[in-house]
């Protein structure tokens, strides 16, 4: 959707927003539409629900921008908001309700193998115990995890958006008896996966670098992504069906 949609969409509850007001919450970091190489802007369903959120939370609770920051950051990592439901402990009775949440947007479903959705990355930051909480891996499947390089942390010590599709992908498995040993050739085949497809958008950053023009690299990534899964999925049904 255009900002110019997105005024329409959300003027009849905020008649004073404008599109100067949703660029500068852009560039406070509240918001992040995704951006086109022409730098137009597209908002999602997502998008949407979390501006509603923001202008929710100023406009009835007075919430100041780092408040709804650490708010939304918690949402993002599937975490509680407290004072989001119900009133405030200081508040009574007559206080406004709560902004309504956004659904947590950490990244697309890993069952959704279409471009679009794999390209829709939320920044997500999770510290070691946090993305256990999240997923319900235990201790002990973490430290395999990350010992044979499944999960892997930033400089600053944090899981991304990956590592929760990652850990929520073990434990599911776990329950069929794999163990982080039984992954480790999903690790390796991803590494060659990896080099292969930055082979095939090395020139396309190189051209787009020196400002030609040609497909946007992250679009083509996410269309590689997409087949590549896609292509794993065909030859690991081919081979179970032969092998009946």
């Amino acid at each position: 959707m255009s900002i110019g949609a997105v005024l329409g969409e959300l003027h009849g509850d905020f008649p004073d927003l404008t599109q100067s007001k949703i660029r500068y919450l852009e560039q406070e970091g509240l918001i992040s539409p995704e951006r086109r190489a022409s730098g137009y802007r597209l908002f999602s369903e997502a998008d949407i629900a979390r501006l509603r959120f923001i202008l929710t939370a100023q406009r009835d609770r007075f919430w100041p921008h780092k408040v709804i920051k650490d708010a939304l950051d918690r949402l993002d990592r599937g975490l509680d908001v407290p004072g989001l439901t119900g009133p405030t402990p200081q508040a009574d009775a007559s206080s406004p309700a709560p902004p309504p949440a956004p659904e947590p947007a950490a990244h697309a479903p890993v069952s959704d193998l279409s471009a679009g959705a794999l390209r829709r990355r939320r920044a997500v930051r999770l510290s070691p115990l946090e993305l256990r909480e999240r997923t319900g891996l235990d201790s002990a499947a973490y430290t395999q995890l990350t010992s044979f390089g499944l999960l892997r942390t930033d400089a600053g010590g944090k899981h991304h958006a990956d590592d929760v599709d990652v850990a929520e992908a073990a434990v599911a498995l776990a329950r069929f008896g794999l163990e982080a040993r039984h992954l480790r050739l999903f690790r390796v085949a991803a590494d060659r996966e990896i080099g292969l497809t930055q082979q095939l958008l090395e020139p396309l950053r190189r051209r787009r670098a020196r400002g030609a023009s040609g497909p946007d690299p992250a679009e083509r990534e996410a269309e590689l992504l997409s087949h590549t899964l896609a292509l794993h999925v065909a030859l690991v049904r081919s081979g179970l069906n032969q092998s009946r």
